[in-house]
């Protein structure tokens, strides 16, 4: 089975590793200094606070849960793909059916905080959208490449 990158391999790659670098880089610096401004600035936005003690766990837990199983699954999935491995397809399936359940779940439970303070563009796109949209891109070209298809 041929499972060498092309070009979508390549722009879906490049589309996810934008779509995460933003969140990845806030959520390293909430673990780093849990209660830190810039973390909250990042997440929550300038000079905002947490909503509650419950908004700080759920994010602080999320970003522990995406750094130990869906960061290393997108970094070691994104080589196997590039490397044209059957391994990095199966492995980037999963990174992206974390990402599309939990952009899905985020872009209910957010949205009465978040749209109204970034409209719409940037709530269907980079701030929630992304995840959503490439995890199903990764589910739909992963499965598809196993399948044999080609293009």
């Amino acid at each position: 089975m041929d499972l060498q990158p092309t070009v979508i391999t390549w722009i879906l790659v490049g589309f996810g590793i934008i779509t995460v670098m933003g969140l990845l880089y806030a959520q390293f610096l909430l673990l780093r200094e849990p209660q830190g401004q810039k973390a909250r600035n990042l997440i929550i936005g300038k000079g905002e606070d947490w909503r509650d003690r419950s908004h700080f766990r759920f994010s602080y837990g999320l970003a522990w849960a995406d750094w130990m199983v869906w960061m290393p699954l997108m970094v070691s999935g994104t080589i196997g793909v590039s490397l044209g491995q059957v391994w990095g397809y199966v492995v980037w399936g999963a990174a992206g059916i974390i990402s599309l359940y939990t952009g899905v779940v985020l872009w209910f439970a957010e949205r009465e905080y978040v749209y109204p303070s970034c409209g719409p563009l940037a709530y269907y796109t980079y701030i929630w959208g992304n995840f959503v949209y490439w995890g199903i891109l990764a589910i739909v070209y992963a499965g598809l490449r196993l399948s044999g298809v080609l293009f």
